[in-house]
This record gives structure tokens, C-alpha cells and sequence, in this order.
């Protein structure tokens, strides 16, 4: 049994999930300061790849990162780097999908911070950095940690934008969902079975770990 399809999905998530860590918490601070009419606006544009189809997610990332796309273009002329159809460019298509699980998850868990705490760590003279790191993110943290194994959960799982922009090619971008899709259309339904029972523990580890996180939260 080839094991790469596991590495390969292991580092592709985790890579597009490192750098929605980053790109949740920001927005989801920024988006919890605005006023509430904008706040609404941009909760619906940073939330609506949720609800797009990952196809739809694939394609416009085809247009853009394409050879004849927008990125794609000046990146082929200017260095000669195709990014289409490499395993760098699932990353791209995960962070999109899972972006808005980190997002909302950790923009609850700052909504839900007691703001009494901010405003007495206010009067006492603490700056808006220091508040931020040593206050509200460790105080959200069980939330914010959430946030992150939901999207990795998420990106180890995506199969529809991945396949677009990155398609099957076994031992350089096969990831488990491609595989198992392969497996099938070959009539190779044993080996799928084995592929489909690793993502199934895979899942079931990440959301007992979700599960933990949520029962200390809610302790008193």
C-alpha cells in the first residue's frame, strides 16, 4: 500500500492550515471591531466559500492561477513557474474552503470574551497589542484551537477543489480523497475501502479532540 496519499494530504493540510490560523484570528479581530452594518457585509463575503460549491471554489482558482490566469500568467512568463497541477496548488484551493470554519469559530470565541476584562486591562494603560496576545487570545484559546482542527479536518477531506486545480497524479499529487475516487472508477474497491477507513479514523480523532476542547470550555 502507497503511503503517499497520506503524506501528501497531511502536509497540504497542514500547510493551508498554518496559514489560516493566522488569516482567521486576524479577520475574525478586525471584522468583531467594525460597526455592526459593515461587520454584516464582510461576515458574508469572508463566509461565502462555505456555501460555494468547491467546484465553483476550483474554478475561479483555475482562472486566477491558470497559465493564462491573472497570477498564473505573470508567474510562468516572469519565472517559469506553473503552479496548476502541482500539489502546492491544493493549498491554495483548502485555504479557501477552510477559511471560514477558522473564521467563524474564532470570531464566536472573541464575541463570547467577557469585554469587562478588556475595558479594566484598558484603564490600567495596557496597549491594544499586549491586551490582544496576553489577554484575549489566550482566553479564547480553546475556541481559536477549535477553529484550527476543524479547517485541518476540513483541508484533509477536500476533494472537489483540490481535483481541479491539482488533479490525480499518483506519487506527486494524489491525496486520499483523489485516491479513493481513482480506486473506484478502476474497480479497485478493496484498497478504497482501506483509504475510506484512514480518513475515517483520521475524522474521528480530529473531532474527539474537537469534542475535548469544547467540555473544558464550557467548565466553570
Amino acid at each position: 500500500m502507497d503511503w503517499f496519499p497520506l503524506w501528501n494530504s497531511l502536509r497540504i493540510a497542514a500547510a493551508a492550515t498554518v496559514i489560516t490560523f493566522f488569516l482567521g484570528i486576524f479577520a475574525a479581530y478586525l471584522v468583531c471591531h467594525l460597526p455592526r452594518s459593515v461587520k454584516g457585509i464582510c461576515d458574508v463575503i469572508l463566509t461565502i466559500p462555505m456555501v460555494l460549491p468547491p467546484t465553483v471554489v476550483g474554478f475561479f482558482l483555475l482562472r486566477l492561477l491558470g497559465p493564462k490566469g491573472v497570477i498564473g500568467s505573470p508567474l510562468l512568463e516572469w519565472f517559469d513557474l506553473r503552479i496548476i497541477m502541482t500539489w502546492q496548488a491544493a493549498i491554495f484551493a483548502v485555504i479557501i474552503v477552510t477559511f471560514p470554519l477558522m473564521y467563524r469559530t474564532t470570531r464566536g470565541a472573541f464575541e463570547s470574551f467577557d469585554p469587562n476584562i478588556l475595558d479594566a486591562a484598558r484603564t490600567l494603560g495596557l496597549s491594544g497589542r499586549y491586551i490582544f496576545w496576553r489577554i484575549l487570545l489566550p482566553g479564547c484559546k480553546q475556541g481559536v484551537f477549535a477553529g484550527m482542527i476543524l479547517a485541518f479536518a476540513r483541508g484533509l477531506g477536500e476533494y472537489g477543489a483540490t481535483s481541479m486545480v491539482s488533479g490525480y497524479t499518483p506519487g506527486r499529487t494524489a491525496t486520499i480523497s483523489t485516491t479513493v475516487y481513482q480506486l473506484w472508477r478502476e474497480g479497485n474497491t478493496d484498497l478504497a475501502y482501506r483509504w475510506v477507513f484512514v480518513n475515517l479514523a483520521i475524522s474521528f480523532c480530529v473531532l474527539m479532540a474537537v469534542n475535548l476542547m469544547e467540555r473544558k470550555r464550557r467548565k466553570p
